[in-house]
């Protein structure tokens, strides 16, 4: 069991968002941003976030393949922490679908410190409106196997880590549809660079998947470049994931990119991105807003997993 110090423990209870890493199917990695709210158990060495059972992709992602990584990488509009750590979490997760009366009240709890978000309202049109968003809010808890710190933003000072060191992954095979990329290049790399954080995920030899902040410095028709610390990047061509958000205080307005593509190292600390899709979404910075988008988008989920029979009725 992996245990951590005080330091540690205050960036993990006070960030806001943070990279959440999970493997795919073809064998990369896909990053998306998630909402930690300082779930964490320092005696059973566990790491958790919140999410919602309506949100299935990501979920049922998981459930395939448990190893994932949370990258606790901004202080941004979080609660007072000022160290200056990048804290990347590996380990195993289980989703907890079924989440006890004490995990519901430490959810809410955590979300109204975090976000400003109170028990929700049991009559009325909000009441109705947010009944899938709070009834299917689930916490998932990874059990840590390994945290790794770097002293700075850019990860660019040595790092220290706690567990088995990591190796980074090699060369993979080519996608059977080609590496080229099959989305517009220079719209892409306008997206990304517009947001203030940028993180890249990809699987470790290990298996266990890792997202490291980098920075989408240019792009031509064919590929973006990419710029971090040198150690970061893996050391052959392979299937990534790279995860672009900003955000408002208490999550009220971000945005968020996420690209799949192809990797191709250049250098120690340079590499070029042939990105094969790119989603993402905006919030605008009104609470009522996002209230009525995520009421939303949560009840469509919920019933697209129930016709999809991965949630009971």
């Amino acid at each position: 069991m992996i245990t951590w110090s005080d330091e540690i423990d205050e960036v993990l209870g006070n960030d806001l968002a943070v990279a959440l890493a999970y493997r795919t199917p073809a064998g990369g990695a896909v990053a998306v941003a998630v909402a930690p709210i300082g779930m964490r158990d320092r005696e059973a060495g566990t790491v958790s976030f919140t999410t919602s059972l309506g949100l299935g992709r990501k979920l049922d992602r998981i459930r395939a393949d448990p190893r994932v990584a949370l990258t606790f990488h901004t202080r941004r509009h979080g609660l007072g922490s000022v160290s200056p750590l990048v804290v990347q979490v590996q380990g195993t997760a289980e989703v907890v679908e079924r989440p006890s009366a004490e995990q519901a009240r430490a959810i809410l709890d955590g979300a109204d410190r975090h976000m400003g978000i109170s028990d929700p309202a049991t009559t009325g049109f909000w009441g109705w409106w947010m009944r899938e968003y709070y009834a299917v809010r689930v916490p998932v808890v990874v059990s840590v196997s390994r945290i790794t710190t770097w002293p700075d933003g850019a990860c660019a000072g040595e790092s220290v880590v706690l567990g088995e060191p990591s190796v980074p992954a090699g060369a993979q095979e080519p996608p059977a549809k080609g590496t080229e990329a099959r989305v517009d290049v220079r719209k892409a790399a306008r997206r990304v660079q517009a947001l203030h954080h940028q993180l890249l995920a990809v699987p470790g030899a290990d298996g266990l998947p890792t997202a490291v902040p980098v920075q989408v410095t240019g792009a031509d028709e064919y590929a973006l470049e990419i710029r971090c610390a040198t150690g970061l990047l893996p050391t052959g061509p392979r299937r990534a994931g790279l995860l672009a958000h900003d955000f408002h205080p208490q999550l009220v307005g971000l945005t968020t990119r996420y690209l799949t593509g192809w990797l191709e190292p250049t250098g120690p600390g340079s590499a070029r991105y042939l990105p094969h899709t790119d989603r993402g979404y905006a919030a605008p910075p009104n609470k009522t807003v996002v209230s009525l988008i995520n009421g939303g988008i949560t009840k469509l989920g919920v019933w697209q997993a129930r016709r999809r029979g991965t949630m009971a009725v």
